[in-house]
């Protein structure tokens, strides 16, 4: 097999954000896979084929990738930020489970800049303790599980990021999310809505848990809760690195 398939990270949306790796790999490539506003951020050319699709053909998308890859294409899927947070990279490998015949193909895995990490590198220092990252979405868990594992880490004091928080399709339960966080953190614990970080449309409000609401809140906002020692300082929010 003479093909190749890359999972890319585009990165949070600043275009200076893609790794020089990633472009690299673009430029190569004859095929580029993926969700339809994540393709639409890679330039046509002569001799690159772009495959953009819905966001909810994961699996479909990277048994594509594979069998163009296998026929000797230069294969790249894009994700945004990392695509091995809550993104490409495990569908790829879900897929590669049911073709043992192309486990030896080479396949890479190009790191980008998180969402998350962009989000906290422009709020301040909100991560700088220990930390955890849920997604609020149920699409592909149960909600129950999402209630268990938001508790549990509000419980042992982690730092908190949250993906997907607020969606058309389930308003309400990021309502239930800011319950639990209050019934756990209290009202003053600290907590920061990061919207469409590195874009022009970026809006970033730290606000108390008292003061949060579901509606600060969509597909497009990270959310960051700090920890029990989160704390401002000037117009940035930080959390120790010495434990409480």
């Amino acid at each position: 097999m003479t093909g190749w398939l890359a999972v890319a990270g585009l990165g949070p949306g600043d275009e200076a954000m893609v790794t020089p790796e990633v472009r690299a790999a673009l430029a190569e490539a004859t095929d580029v896979i993926g969700y339809f506003p994540y393709v639409a951020r890679v330039a046509p050319r002569d001799g690159l084929t772009l495959h953009a699709s819905d966001n909810r053909v994961e699996i479909d998308r990277a048994q594509l990738a594979l069998q163009l890859a296998a026929s000797g294409a230069r294969v790249v899927i894009v994700s945004s930020g990392d695509p091995g947070v809550f993104a490409m990279a495990s569908a790829l490998f879900e897929a590669l489970e049911t073709w043992p015949d192309l486990q030896t193909l080479d396949i890479r895995i190009l790191p980008g800049i998180t969402a998350m990490l962009a989000a906290a590198a422009h709020t301040g220092a909100p991560l700088g303790h220990d930390f955890c990252c849920i997604n609020l979405s149920d699409n592909l868990k149960p909600w129950p599980l999402v209630e268990r594992r938001l508790r549990l880490a509000a419980q042992a004091d982690f730092a908190m990021a949250f993906y997907n928080p607020r969606s058309v399709s389930r308003p309400h339960q990021f309502a239930r999310a800011l319950d639990i966080l209050r019934e756990e953190c209290g009202p003053d614990r600290l907590i920061t809505f990061a919207r469409a970080v590195t874009t022009p449309e970026e809006r970033i409000v730290t606000v108390s848990l008292a003061e949060a609401v579901p509606e600060m809140a969509d597909m497009r906002t990270v959310v960051i809760v700090g920890n029990a020692a989160t704390r401002r300082v000037g117009r940035f929010v930080y959390t120790p690195r010495s434990a409480v």
